[in-house]
């Protein structure tokens, strides 16, 4: 893939993203400058304000299913303030998106510092997500429960 097509890429992932959480009745925002955060997702009756970061990988075909790579900053991962960041990682296969996995910044700092998800190298830890069989894992662990997680992110309705 070149340069130009992973920047056409990761905006997509960023859009879908977005509209996902405009759909739940959710204000969105891209910040002016991008510096860890990818979304402001917010509740506009109450100001409740969520930090999301997109993660965007093209797929890669297997015999069951299919898989994505993703990598993540160590120093965001582990730069927890106190309105932590929900990731999502979405895969493009076969032109279409797949369910994306939300988790929360603290839930996916703990899986790789205490469940050894994700590989560490040069400043950033390596995420490989396969899914298949409506299941999704990452280093041995189950995801599954993070598909569509939208926990936090409760349907307003207008």
């Amino acid at each position: 893939m070149t340069r130009k097509f992973n920047q056409y890429l990761g905006k997509a992932g960023h859009l879908y993203a977005m509209s996902e959480f405009l759909m739940l009745g959710w204000n969105v925002a891209i910040p002016e400058v991008d510096i860890g955060d990818d979304i402001f997702v917010v509740q506009d009756d109450n100001g409740t304000l969520r930090r999301v970061q997109v993660k965007t990988a093209t797929s890669i075909e297997r015999k069951k299913g299919f898989s994505g790579q993703f990598s993540v900053s160590v120093k965001n991962l582990r730069n927890v303030t106190n309105i932590l960041v929900h990731y999502i990682f979405v895969v493009r296969h076969k032109d279409e998106w797949s369910k994306p996995v939300i988790i929360r910044q603290d839930y996916l700092l703990d899986l790789f510092e205490n469940h050894h998800v994700g590989s560490e190298a040069k400043g950033n830890i390596n995420f490989y997500f396969s899914f298949s069989d409506n299941k999704v894992n990452c280093s041995g662990v189950d995801f599954t429960k993070y598909v569509r997680y939208f926990t936090d992110f409760p349907r307003i309705e207008h």
